[in-house]
């Protein structure tokens, strides 16, 4: 199966050089936005707009490096986190990223939300040489070191994942006919490519495929063709207001296809629910972090830890929302990547300690998921596990998956 994503860049990536600097044990080394007392992380999300369900990861943000903070900081210094609110347009997010990498003069930018909005920065980041990190998107294009070496991802990628559902449709729906939904944007795409590449030859099994524009009402009427069309499989490509309003719909004009789901849009609180908890039995999604909602992990010291932060931090917070969960996580790796600069904080030692994680343990993944990176490898999670959505909340399935294998 061809989805690995991980040894598609060749050659000497900038970080390898980067990564042979020397630099003399214990001198303290800062670059702009880094100081004794402080370090200033820059990050935007959608807190309006057609995305702003996910305006909850930049709140948990918030509230985590407050806490930090509140704990002592990391190494002795407080983080000075500024968020803006770019509400998932990438000429705001070109404005906003502008603001605090000229103005704010921040050491990094982090978790930045959304395949558009970062595809429009990320090339002044790379020429700024500003750290890019674990940015809030899968598209395959973050993992890119020879020609992006200041930007990386998080998540799995959705050309991997879309893959995986492609594989498990052909395995297990008897002469599937498939509709495709789809938002008209690079995140959408990736996705749809590797939904193709994982059909293959068996590519003439969608029957339909229809598309989105952030800026629309709803997508009914892109549901109501794929009924239409006789699809017997849906896969939805879309973020979570959309996602929500084509489960539902389909529940409404009595459509059953075999359901997929891509993963960013898989919170029980932001999506399921509002979707209706009858419309979304047996939805299929791939997973890799700790369903919130899933009463196997009740008893997770992981999932305690993070119970009694967010009782503390964020108590009127929906702890059903998985979006919580993700930023818990990937600010935790933020902290341990930051921690790893110790006393030499230069832009240039923040992405060669992002890119030496070998099998990194992080609060939250899935057991047999962890976290791996080099100079070559900008892809940290590319494992996942199938979940099936059963009653109230995601029920697991089958091994994980590692791309390397699949």
């Amino acid at each position: 199966m061809k989805t690995n994503r991980r040894g598609f860049i060749g050659g000497v990536s900038a970080a390898a050089i980067i990564s042979s600097s020397n630099f003399a044990f214990g001198q303290k080394k800062y670059d702009e936005g880094a100081s004794d007392t402080e370090i200033k992380i820059g990050h935007c999300c959608p807190y309006s707009g057609p995305a702003s369900a996910y305006g909850v990861i930049g709140k948990g943000h918030q509230a985590f490096f407050k806490a930090l903070n509140d704990a002592g900081g990391i190494n002795g210094r407080k983080i000075n986190f500024i968020t803006l609110d770019d509400g998932y347009s990438p000429p705001k997010t070109v404005e906003v990223v502008r603001q605090l990498v000229e103005q704010e003069k921040v050491l990094c930018l982090f978790n930045t939300l959304g395949t558009p909005t970062n595809t429009a920065i990320h090339k002044y980041v790379n020429q700024k040489k500003i750290p890019h990190l674990y940015v809030s998107t899968g598209a395959s294009k973050w993992g890119d070191p020879k020609h992006f070496p200041w930007t990386m991802g998080y998540q799995p990628d959705y050309h991997t994942e879309g893959a995986i559902y492609a594989k498990h449709v052909l395995a297990t729906v008897k002469d599937a006919k498939i509709g495709v939904l789809m938002q008209n944007d690079d995140y959408g795409k990736d996705y749809w490519d590797g939904f193709k590449e994982g059909l293959g030859k068996e590519a003439n099994r969608v029957v339909k495929h229809v598309t989105y524009e952030v800026t629309d009402p709803t997508v009914d009427s892109q549901i109501i063709q794929l009924k239409d069309s006789g699809a017997n499989v849906f896969f939805n490509i879309a973020t979570p207001k959309f996602a929500a309003q084509a489960i539902r719909k389909a529940g409404e004009i009595g459509w059953k296809p075999a359901q997929y789901l891509n993963n960013v849009s898989a919170s029980v609180a932001s999506v399921m629910k509002p979707a209706g908890f009858d419309n979304s039995q047996g939805v299929i999604t791939a997973s890799y972090l700790k369903d919130p909602t899933d009463k196997q992990w009740d008893d997770a010291a992981d999932m305690k830890s993070w119970r009694a932060w967010m009782a503390k931090n964020m108590p009127g917070a929906n702890t059903g929302d998985a979006n919580y969960v993700f930023a818990y996580s990937v600010a935790s790796l933020m902290v341990e990547t930051l921690k790893r600069c110790g006393d030499n904080l230069t832009r240039e030692n923040v992405m060669k300690q992002a890119a030496g994680f070998q099998k990194l343990q992080l609060p939250l993944l899935l057991p047999g998921i962890t976290i791996n990176t080099s100079a070559t490898d900008y892809y940290p999670i590319q494992a996942v596990q199938l979940s099936r959505f059963k009653g109230e909340t995601w029920e697991l399935f089958g091994d994980v998956m590692h791309a390397e294998s699949s």
